[in-house]
């Protein structure tokens, strides 16, 4: 009877929640100093994490389908720690970092942490976790729209940006990002609208994922809109401009984007006056900027090309389902296979993926996804595809020069913060890329294990102090997290529940 009373109380919050910016009480703690603490009641298991969500009137928005699959898993999951860890992880995203959400306007501005900011990367991955609840709470969907409209308007205004300032409707402050000082952009940006414009082709590769996994669960096209169609249209503009040579055929540098650091800005400067490295064609698209916001080394970065081809492919589907834009969906298969067949062709040597290529090759990986270590949740290959196979064999070892391993921890790292802090992200990619059974209870007992018990999933972490981490909110990766725990749910239930019986939400249990 109480779990009723909640579930209809929550509906009616949520449902007053769509209507505005959510006005959390002055009493509320911000969330970058609440997470950095233990806060309510431990959990029975040998760590006892901590309850770490916020107070239900402190919360950015709530989702009772989101309650009953925390209530659903946590009835059949064996380790108690684990159990808590997804409880504070799965509603994470919807928890803290909705600053506003107004259906009427059918806006939506997603937080990822503490920067004010909307990454168009970091939101795709926060909903993916929310997928299979969309049928289920149309609340939720609204909200996953509003975010859409939001991103496309976004985009069709600077297609080349990945980082936002929240709309004007939201009546929200702009921030100042100390990072943007000092760098110029051609063409120039709105830093009223834009946050910081580093090019990373995996941030439209993320609008594309939230368009489709929106559109797969609910069937509903009116997301479809002109805002939509325009950022579309400035997406495949982006893709044909970054194909392109460096040169013309008199040795003209052809130049669509440029981004320049030095004048003492915090970012380095982009090599080649802003430009990138001097490519040619190869069938794959240039980038400037790897996932982790770090420069790229060689201008064709190989995970982020293989999410590219999967979207294109998605994107395609989607369009031929509801009848509309043949002439874009021709164009995105076309696009999708050229560039896997690049992949294939450009990438490989000796059974191995590079990370980047342009003539020469970096041999590694870095923790953020897109990720060589995420191809198969990127849906690019089958997980026991052979090149996969001993790709990620060489990523989780010393042959990766971002791969470190200590007494409590090990994963894979980047250069966004040090060799000697690997991400948790890297182990979750890893559970998602193999069915043994060995290597998928270490990693998550790696990843529970170090948490500096307050039972969030951070950034980075230290392999040799296991208190020493960065980002204790970090929305992203909590999601990523739940969404692996779901996964083994029904992949490999016998590895977190009493039983061998999958959890498949929205079917009765």
């Amino acid at each position: 009877m109480v779990l009723q009373f909640q579930i209809r109380h929550l509906a009616l919050l949520a449902s007053v929640l769509s209507l505005n910016t959510y006005a959390q009480p002055a009493s509320c703690p911000d969330f970058s100093s609440f997470s950095q603490s233990p806060q309510g009641n431990a959990s029975t298991g040998p760590l006892k994490l901590p309850f770490m969500r916020p107070s239900l009137e402190c919360r950015t928005f709530t989702s009772p389908a989101v309650e009953k699959v925390i209530t659903d898993m946590k009835s059949r999951m064996k380790d108690p720690d684990l159990a808590r860890l997804f409880e504070n992880t799965f509603p994470n995203t919807l928890d803290t970092t909705v600053k506003y959400f107004n259906e009427r306007n059918n806006l939506a501005f997603i937080i990822t942490g503490v920067s004010i900011a909307q990454w168009l990367r970091d939101t795709a991955n926060q909903f993916a976790v929310y997928r299979d609840l969309l049928p289920l709470d149309k609340n939720l969907a609204t909200l996953q729209r509003a975010v859409l409209n939001n991103e496309a308007r976004y985009i069709q205004q600077f297609p080349y940006c990945g980082s936002f300032q929240p709309p004007p409707e939201s009546g929200l402050p702009t921030s100042h990002n100390d990072w943007a000082d000092g760098v110029t952009v051609n063409p120039p940006v709105d830093d009223k609208i834009v946050f910081e414009c580093k090019y990373e082709i995996d941030s439209l590769c993320g609008f594309l994922k939230l368009s489709r996994s929106y559109y797969e669960s609910t069937k509903d096209r009116s997301f479809m809109n002109a805002n939509w169609n325009a950022a579309i249209d400035q997406i495949f503009r982006v893709i044909d401009e970054q194909s392109q040579p460096t040169f013309d055929s008199n040795f003209n540098v052809i130049s669509f984007f440029n981004w320049t650091g030095g004048n003492g800005a915090l970012s380095p400067a982009v090599p080649n006056e802003g430009n990138g490295e001097p490519k040619a064609f190869t069938g794959l698209v240039g980038t400037h900027h790897r996932p982790s916001d770090d420069i790229s080394i060689y201008a064709f970065l190989t995970p982020a090309n293989a999410m590219l081809s999967v979207e294109l492919t998605h994107l395609a589907d989607m369009l031929d389902a509801v009848k509309q834009r043949k002439d874009v969906s021709a164009k995105a298969r076309q696009l999708s296979k050229r560039i896997s067949d690049a992949i294939w062709a450009t990438t490989v040597a000796g059974n191995i993926f590079a990370y980047e290529t342009n003539g020469g090759r970096v041999i590694m990986d870095d923790a953020n996804v897109p990720s060589l270590l995420s191809l198969p949740y990127l849906g690019f290959l089958d997980k026991s595809n052979p090149t996969y196979v001993a790709t990620r064999k060489q990523i989780l070892s010393r042959g990766n020069p971002y791969f470190a391993s200590g007494d409590g921890f090990f994963g894979v790292g980047g250069p966004h913060v040090d060799v000697s802090h690997p991400w948790p992200m890297s182990l979750i990619s890893s559970i998602f890329g193999t069915d043994d059974d060995a290597e998928i209870s270490t990693a998550l007992q790696t990843i529970a294990n170090n948490t500096a018990g307050l039972g969030l999933i951070h950034e980075s972490q230290s392999i040799h102090d296991n208190t020493d981490y960065t980002r204790s909110w970090f929305a992203w990766a909590n999601s990523y997290f739940a969404e692996m725990i779901l996964d083994l749910a029904q992949r490999k239930p016998g590895l977190i529940f009493e039983n061998n019986t999958p959890y498949i939400i929205g079917q009765t249990h």
